[in-house]
């Protein structure tokens, strides 16, 4: 059939739902394929598609996409939602889908199918065999003729790829382990895979177009890294969750009746290597210790303190994470 007879007969159907519906497809050869990437949907319409037959019998009206594996390779999961051909006597209300691997020159002859034709007039997923990694792979959506239709289907319809060789996050790139810091400590994220790097928010990063910032929140973030890989964009999550590493108690009772006759410093104990210094109002220094093996009890130097209001300056010096901020805050004497 010649290409000015198949568009004609394109036509004859076409025209009856007016003249902006029939607009040939950019993508309905093998040179302006447009590119799949996993999980992201695209929408597709072959009407007016004019390139060669499809490569599934009684297939014809072709769009193609393209799409490169990830490094572990895998079966991949084509899937056709939101399937609408409308109803037009002579033409099908059914697509086609076929997978095929090729040399990248884009001559007919040059394919092999990678996994059996599918097709339905209802949303349906085309599974391929498994594939190689790391490898480009062509997808042809058709409009199918048969039970007696002289014109393929033409309609509306998604794509979707996905499935253990084309799901890129997790595989491919990955924005790392979720952390835990303290208050005023900073962590190093670890994005892998990808071409660049670009992380939002930046508040609180050394660097945000880095796979590696260093990453020092005033609170529990959720940093999205995103890059780019076989001309897709792809976004992963990591989570810094804040954490006040010690809590100190803001009051305690010094009066030997042996209930709270010490200051609480909860959690302190897994930091052996913590500075307490607690100064009075004027800024003099009234304790001081390393490691808080003994608890303070209202004392300087053995002499009991009166009852105030005092401002204590906490470092944990922890190992993880460098030298973090000080904990700083009031604690009051009640007698």
């Amino acid at each position: 059939m010649s290409t000015l007879l198949r568009i004609a007969l394109l036509m004859l159907p076409l025209l009856a739902c007016g003249p902006a519906a029939w607009a040939q497809p950019v993508n309905d050869d093998c040179a302006s394929a447009l590119t799949l990437c996993a999980q992201q949907p695209l929408t597709g319409n072959n009407t007016g598609a004019v390139g060669i037959p499809g490569f599934c019998p009684g297939t014809n009206s072709v769009l193609w996409y393209t799409f490169t594996t990830n490094t572990q390779g895998g079966a991949v999961n084509v899937v056709i939602n939101g399937l609408d051909c409308p109803v037009v006597a002579g033409m099908d209300n059914e697509l086609s889908v076929i997978v095929l691997s090729g040399d990248g020159s884009c001559q007919p002859g040059s394919f092999t199918a990678v996994g059996n034709c599918t097709q339905d007039s209802v949303d349906f997923t085309m599974t391929t065999d498994s594939l190689s990694p790391n490898t480009q792979y062509w997808v042809l959506v058709s409009g199918v003729a048969d039970n007696g239709a002289t014109i393929s289907a033409q309609c509306d319809f998604g794509v979707t790829l996905s499935g253990p060789g084309a799901d890129i996050v997790g595989v491919d790139f990955s924005a790392g382990e979720d952390v835990e810091i303290g208050e005023g400590e900073f962590a190093e994220l670890e994005a892998t895979g990808g071409t660049t790097w670009t992380w939002t928010p930046n508040a609180g990063l050394s660097d945000d177009a880095i796979p590696d910032p260093l990453a020092n929140p005033t609170e529990t973030t959720t940093y999205t890294v995103t890059t780019q890989l076989n001309g897709c964009t792809y976004s992963d999550e990591v989570l810094v969750e804040v954490i006040r590493r010690i809590q100190p108690t803001n009051t305690f009772t010094p009066n030997g009746d042996g209930y709270n006759d010490t200051w609480t410093i909860y959690g302190i104990r897994d930091y052996p290597a913590c500075e307490v210094t607690i100064y009075d109002r004027w800024g003099q220094r009234v304790f001081r210790d390393v490691g808080y093996a003994e608890p303070w009890d209202g004392t300087n130097g053995g002499a009991r303190l009166p009852m105030a209001t005092y401002y204590y300056h906490i470092v944990l010096n922890t190992r993880e994470g460098g030298s973090a901020a000080a904990y700083t805050g009031s604690i009051t004497i009640v007698r």
